[in-house]
């Protein structure tokens, strides 16, 4: 098994480098913790849902700050598609928000490692509809002043999953600010205290 632990560089196409980090494989247990961002940053940690044979989808994200406080939340249905358009459509709509609240150093964080990646590394991809989600992300990137974007594990991003989940229950989009939905609350807290989870392979 391969083990990948180095810091990767995205080449610039305008001016600050996207950072990658993709974390080590190993067959033994992982401990999984969500991190803090440095003291000025903000981080956004994103997830895409699609269920069903339909291939209903969902997207979902939350906002936090140095200190892991709530900034901001959202969910939307985004009706039949792919789990890749999800995930590319919840780090889309993360970023727009972004910018709208004038955040411009940003930790970006995702549970789709190979989506990562690709964006990362500005890969092409053979999807016309996914390269149009991939391009317009890195054009929006290198709006921010510094941009670190890394891969965790589901456990890790399990309050982004849950807005995702919220997702599929909700007619048209909403957005949460400073005060998380109930069902959200309680892995905010273990979050901020740094709760530790063992993901089992």
């Amino acid at each position: 098994m391969l083990v990948f632990n180095n810091i990767f560089r995205c080449h610039r196409l305008i001016q600050n480098p996207v950072r990658l980090l993709l974390r080590s494989w190993h067959k033994e247990p992982i401990p999984v913790s969500w991190k803090k961002p440095e003291i000025g940053w903000t981080k956004l940690n994103f997830d895409g849902s699609c269920k069903g044979r339909g291939g209903k989808g969902s997207i979902g994200g939350i906002i936090r700050n140095h200190k892991a406080e709530f900034l901001l939340g959202y969910a939307e249905s985004i009706g039949r598609t792919t789990s890749t358009i999800a995930e590319l459509s919840a780090l889309r709509r993360g970023l727009e928000l972004v910018l709208e609240n004038g955040w411009t150093d940003l930790w970006l964080e995702g549970d789709a490692r190979t989506l990562i990646d690709v964006i990362v590394r500005r890969r092409q991809v053979k999807c016309a509809e996914v390269q149009r989600y991939v391009s317009h992300i890195n054009l929006i990137i290198p709006e921010l002043n510094n941009c670190v974007l890394t891969h965790i594990y589901r456990e890790g991003n399990r309050a982004a999953d849950m807005f995702a989940q919220i997702g599929h229950q909700l007619e048209k989009p909403r957005i949460w600010w400073h005060v998380p939905p109930n069902e959200v609350v309680r892995i905010v807290e273990e979050d901020a205290e740094g709760k530790m989870i063992i993901r089992r392979r």
